[in-house]
């Protein structure tokens, strides 16, 4: 883990913790909190408002090199422009039959929920087509796409479903019609070359899949994982489809408990070729307590040169492996919290290739509290476990205990013809006990457990959970950081900061929390462009790209942009700005006090005052400091009786003469100091306010001439009353002497208090009698 820190962008809201968890997991508060209107009122997020009759968008594959991104959805292919997804989208129909779709009707599914193609593969095939797959109602079919850069000509009637005035795109015989000779450089699916998808999609859309691009290989080789039980039951087998090209089933994983495939992804082990694993990661029923319904994290690997077994596991893989993924939070009680349904899982790349960093969300299993963690693994403790010893039953209780007998040779899981096996050419020359322990000990007795053994980050009691994880790595002024993008099952996105404390402590501040759909929805699928500093967010309702950084929405104060700490900001002597290393930056913000908010407020002794003071970092301490004039020092007000302090301010009860004087609110965080507002208060006494408002009757004798204000000591009080606030004034006073009847002038719309000149004339009110 970098020692610069971590960042992370994720949802948040505190909740209660179960007794294992200490309170040095609670989150932080969001720095900074947009809503969905708020975010797109800042000019950085883009939303795909094309009004299709779909659903379920999933990115599904990001081609920078051509500024592409592809995504699935239910009877749909689309093509975005990476810069903005609104700029001329391109746009494939691929509907079920209408015939298939009334058969998966009658078969008691959902019409629209689960009878529809939902598009959930798209792999670049060579430079100028796509391999997509999709459910097709039930009946899963893949084809090819001509990934072009124009869209293929449209009837009348096309244009209409398109613009979203029409309502035909469930309609299966509804075609894209071509007005011009099919070409390169045209999106376009070709329906000559469909297939069946069987193996190769799931039938259900709401279960999960995986698939990896393996063009390392001497022929572009097409690893695909399908879901839960079919994987375990299909039989696999190499199927040429493509004169460049194979498409790989996965077959027989001797995964009977319900597998479901988050991620697969090829590491090379060594420099040579032969060692390469493709490692993949799933969530299945515990096989170690197959009468529990509990839920284990599982990360697996196969050879890629794996040929099965020539007697036994034939046509199957031979070299499966798989352990626990361990995502806990140890307790003072040595009772461990563990967070077992594995989500998301990113794979981000390090200068060496053989060693990526592993993130990963996972959500809490049982219903006795709901919660999601992000925890990280190195490749180094994978492969130490997937070398260490294999899980095996013995004893008279048959209990797992680590396989203790002899080894055979080669050691299960090796690669043929890699570093340790250059003589063996294949799997089928193995000999006949390593493939039949393979069989019977898939399985590895040691736990891969996360970075520092605890989780990075935690969430638990509140109302939403993690779904997703993507990584950016950030070059700040204070060196390298790690940035991570995490989608919450509420359509949230945030950003937070790790950031080490010491050997073992870590400090969390979130950063920002962004609604990113106008319908909350959950976050699907998230992809990263570091390129063009942009994150796409896919869900059922839509996508959306938005940037990763709004620097100005952490204020316009150079002391709110140094303490947000976002290594993608920096204060440039004017404003907050994307940091750039070429750029030329202040050094420090001297000018931090100058920012401060001054104001004066009256109040009124007896009375209660409320003095305003909102810090934009919830990550800060505030100090009220007092001083009576300029002579004196000033002094911290401690909470006592009177005095009240909330997120919001200071609340004064009871004034008093003696509370006049200058307050001023000072936010602390990072060791840096500065004040964030000053007030300077008045506090009139109760007489004087009461006989300014309701003066005595008119004497007889004339006022004297010239006589334009009243004489002390009520002349400040005066000029008070002919400031804007006096109608305020006017109205507390009125509610705090109830006594008092309200004055006709109280009712709404009434005009404002006279000046003070005319305040001194005559007038009849109902508890002061006219004269006689």
């Amino acid at each position: 883990m970098p020692v610069a820190g971590l960042l992370l962008w994720a949802s948040l809201l505190t909740g209660a913790w179960p007794a294992t968890l200490t309170q040095d997991h609670l989150p932080a508060t969001p720095r900074v909190r947009l809503s969905f209107k708020e975010l797109k009122a800042t000019g950085t997020a883009h939303f795909f408002n094309f009004l299709l009759n779909t659903t379920d968008y999933r990115i599904l594959l990001k081609d920078e090199d051509h500024d592409r991104m592809y995504v699935g959805s239910k009877d749909y292919v689309l093509s975005l422009d990476l810069h903005d997804i609104n700029r001329e989208p391109l746009i494939i129909h691929w509907a079920a039959s209408p015939q298939r779709i009334e058969e998966c009707v009658l078969s008691g599914k959902d019409g629209n929920g689960e009878c529809g193609n939902f598009v959930r593969l798209i792999q670049p095939w060579n430079r100028t087509h796509l391999y997509v797959c999709g459910t097709g109602a039930y009946n899963p079919m893949c084809t090819y796409v001509n990934r072009g850069r124009r869209a293929q000509a449209m009837s009348w009637t096309q244009m209409q479903v398109v613009r979203g005035r029409g309502n035909r795109a469930t309609d299966g015989t509804f075609r894209p019609t071509p007005t011009a000779p099919r070409q390169d450089y045209i999106f376009y699916l070709e329906p000559e070359r469909l297939e069946s998808g069987k193996g190769k999609c799931p039938y259900d859309p709401k279960l999960d899949t995986a698939s990896a691009l393996i063009s390392e290989c001497p022929h572009p080789t097409l690893v695909l994982q399908p879901e839960g039980v079919a994987s375990a039951s299909g039989v696999g087998g190499v199927v040429p489809t493509h004169p460049r090209a194979e498409i790989v089933n996965m077959p027989s994983l001797n995964l009977p408990n319900g597998p479901s495939f988050i991620h697969a992804e090829l590491v090379p082990d060594s420099a040579e070729r032969n060692d390469d694993k493709l490692y993949f990661f799933f969530r299945e029923r515990s096989a170690e307590a197959p009468q529990s319904p509990a839920v284990y994290a599982r990360i697996g690997r196969i050879c890629l040169n794996d040929d099965g077994g020539h007697c036994c596991l034939v046509n199957k893989w031979s070299t499966f492996l798989k352990a626990r993924l361990v995502c806990s939070v140890p307790g003072e009680d040595g009772i461990e919290t563990h967070f077992d349904e594995l989500q998301d899982v990113f794979v981000q790349q390090t200068q060496d290739v053989r060693n990526p960093v592993i993130y990963a969300v996972f959500t809490s299993s049982g219903s006795v509290f709901r919660g999601s963690a992000v925890c990280v693994y190195s490749m180094a403790d994978i492969r130490m476990v997937f070398n260490g010893p294999f899980a095996h039953k013995e004893g008279p209780n048959y209990q797992w205990m680590p396989f203790s007998g002899k080894m055979p040779y080669p050691r299960p899981g090796t690669c043929p013809g890699g570093t340790f096996t250059p003589s063996m050419k294949s799997t089928k020359d193995y000999p006949d006990e390593v493939i039949n322990f393979m069989r019977s000990h898939p399985l590895m007795y040691q736990a891969v457990y996360p970075l520092q053994r605890r989780p990075l980050v935690v969430r638990t009691g509140a109302p939403y959970r993690l779904t997703t994880v993507a990584v950016d790595q950030v070059d700040a002024a204070d060196g390298r950081y790690e940035v991570l993008f995490l989608g919450t099952d509420r359509g949230t996105v945030q950003k937070v900061i790790v950031l080490p404390k010491d050997d073992q402590e870590m400090e969390e501040l979130m950063l920002e929390e962004v609604e990113v759909f106008k319908d909350p929805a959950p976050v699907k699928t998230m992809t990263i462009s570091s390129k063009r500093q942009q994150l796409y967010v896919a869900s059922a309702v839509g996508v959306t790209h938005l940037s990763l950084h709004r620097c100005q929405a952490y204020g316009a104060a150079c002391a709110d942009c140094c303490l947000a700490r976002d290594p993608y900001c920096a204060w440039d002597g004017q404003a907050c700005s994307r940091y750039t290393a070429s750029s030329k930056r202040s050094p420090s913000c001297s000018t931090a006090n100058k920012n401060a908010v001054e104001s004066v407020q009256y109040g009124v002794a007896g009375s209660a005052a409320f003095l305003e003071c909102q810090p934009r970092s919830p990550q800060a301490t505030v100090k009220w400091l007092f001083q009576r004039d300029p002579s004196d020092r000033r002094r911290e007000i401690r909470a006592e009786d009177r005095f009240l302090r909330t997120e919001q301010g200071l609340l004064l009860r009871a004034l008093q003469l003696g509370d006049r004087g200058l307050y001023s609110c000072t936010a602390t965080e990072n060791n840096f100091k500065h004040v964030v507002t000053r007030v300077q208060l008045h506090v009139l006494g109760r007489d004087a306010v009461h006989a300014a408002l309701f003066p005595p009757p008119a004497v007889s004798a004339p006022p004297p001439a010239g006589a334009g204000l009243p004489t002390p000591p009520y002349q400040e009080l005066a000029q008070l009353l002919a400031q804007p606030e006096v109608g305020l004034i006017h109205q507390y006073c009125q509610g705090y002497w109830r006594h008092v009847p309200p004055s006709p002038r109280d009712a709404p719309g009434a005009p404002r208090p006279p000046e003070p000149q005319d305040q001194k004339k005559p007038r009849n009110r109902r508890h002061h009698p006219p004269d006689t």
